[in-house]
């Protein structure tokens, strides 16, 4: 009965969560946005604005400071810790993962290797391009600009452009 009891309360969360989010972008359909994150423990700037198809899960461990943009169809997962500093772009489609499926070992069943959390820490003045993919465990410095495809493996240092896959630097913004 427990079981069947979670399983439940998870869909309801994950049916009212894709309710929430596909709501345009409309400032009061994004004020209701950021109030449904602060009731499930976010700690959400202000000005934050969330296109439709946004899919946080679960909210918990989750900062974002103030004037953020979430693209359509951003997809990320808090459990592990994600913050977010101020005037960050997050491009369409981009995965910020803080936790991952841990990997067991060999004739091991995968299904229930069970789950890693690790932390990611996304700068203030961040641009992200479109369909990225952060792991966990990733920094990315202030003033950082991550090239849109790229899958972030490594930290990346304040005010580096970087891109690819796996991402490397490219170069340094000029200021």
């Amino acid at each position: 009965m427990k079981g069947r009891l979670h399983y439940f309360l998870v869909v309801s969360y994950e049916v009212l969560t894709g309710i929430v989010f596909s709501m345009p972008r409309y400032r009061l359909c994004n004020t209701f946005k950021s109030f449904f994150l602060r009731l499930v423990g976010a700690r959400v700037g202000r000005d934050v604005v969330f296109y439709p198809g946004v899919w946080i899960m679960t909210g918990r461990n989750l900062t974002i400071g103030d004037n953020v943009d979430f693209a359509k169809d951003v997809l990320m997962t808090t459990d592990g810790g994600v913050t977010i500093g101020d005037r960050t772009l997050i491009g369409y489609r981009t995965q910020i993962l803080s936790r991952n499926h841990v990997i067991p070992p060999a004739g091991e069943r995968i299904f229930n290797s069970g789950h890693e959390e690790k932390p990611v820490s996304i700068g203030s003045d961040v641009w992200i391009g479109a369909n990225c993919l952060i792991l966990p465990g990733i920094v990315i410095g202030n003033g950082a600009v991550v090239a849109g495809g790229a899958v972030v493996t490594r930290d990346i240092p304040e005010n580096s452009i970087a891109g690819g896959v796996p991402a490397r630097i490219i170069s340094q913004r000029k200021g």
